[in-house]
C-alpha cells in the first residue's frame, strides 16, 4: 500500500511538466525591447548568424528543414552578425550571394567550406574562388560584395543587432519582441518547437490589438 502511495504521489508530481503544452517565457524564450519587423502582415523570424559560428553550422541544417514547412503567416529572415572585420567579410558575402540571386546554393556552402572542409574563407577573393566553383559568376560577386550600397546593408546589420542587444549568434527573434536560441530552448532539435510557439503566440497578439 505504501509503495502504491508513493508511485500515486510521484505521478502527481509529475502531472504539472507533463501538462505543460506552451513554452514559458524567461524559460524557453524571453521577451526583448520589441523593434520594428520588416515583413509587413507577416509575423518576422529573424536569425542572427555568422558563417563561422559552429553554433549556427549545427543549427542551418534543422532550419533548413523547418523552413519547408514555415507557417504561412510567417517570414524567415537572416540577418549577418557584424562583430569585427572578419565577420564583415562574411556579413559583405551574405548580402551579395542575396545581391546576385544565389543564396540558396551559397549559403550552405559557406557553412561546409568552412566547417567541413577547414576553409576560413576571410577575403572577397577566396569566396569568389568558391562562388565560381559552385558555377557562380565570380565577377558578378565580386561586383556585388563591393558595391556602393553595400555599407548601408553592413549598418542596417549593425544597428539591428545593437537593437535587440546581440551578444551572441544564432540568436532568433520572433516578430521584433520574443528571443530564443538553442541554449535556452534546450536544444537544437528544440528550436522549430520553440518559433512554432512564438508565431502563434505573436498572431493571437496582433489579432487581439486589433480589437
Amino acid at each position: 500500500m505504501r509503495a502504491l502511495i508513493r508511485l500515486s504521489l510521484f505521478a502527481l508530481l509529475l502531472l504539472p511538466l507533463a501538462g505543460r503544452a506552451e513554452f514559458l517565457e524567461g524559460v524557453e524564450y524571453t521577451r526583448v525591447i520589441q523593434q520594428p519587423v520588416e515583413t509587413g502582415k507577416k509575423i518576422e523570424v529573424r536569425e542572427f548568424f555568422w558563417y563561422g559560428c559552429p553554433h549556427c553550422f549545427s543549427l542551418e541544417p534543422i532550419l533548413e528543414k523547418w523552413l519547408k514547412t514555415l507557417p504561412k503567416n510567417a517570414q524567415f529572415v537572416r540577418t549577418p552578425a557584424v562583430f569585427s572585420e572578419r565577420w564583415a567579410v562574411h556579413a559583405r558575402a551574405y548580402y551579395a550571394f542575396d545581391a546576385v540571386g544565389i543564396t540558396t546554393k551559397m549559403h550552405p556552402a559557406m557553412f561546409y567550406t568552412m566547417h567541413v572542409e577547414k576553409r576560413p574563407m576571410s577575403d572577397a577573393d577566396s569566396i569568389a574562388a568558391l562562388v565560381a566553383d559552385k558555377g557562380g559568376n565570380r565577377q558578378a560577386f565580386l561586383d556585388a560584395y563591393n558595391s556602393f550600397g553595400m555599407q548601408a546593408s553592413l549598418n542596417h546589420a549593425t544597428q539591428l543587432a545593437h537593437d535587440y542587444n546581440i551578444n551572441s549568434v544564432p540568436t532568433l527573434i520572433v516578430d521584433g519582441k520574443y528571443m530564443t536560441n538553442a541554449n535556452i530552448a534546450g536544444g537544437y532539435d528544440k528550436v522549430p518547437k520553440v518559433l512554432e510557439f512564438l508565431i502563434k503566440k505573436a498572431a493571437s497578439e496582433r489579432s487581439a490589438a486589433k480589437k
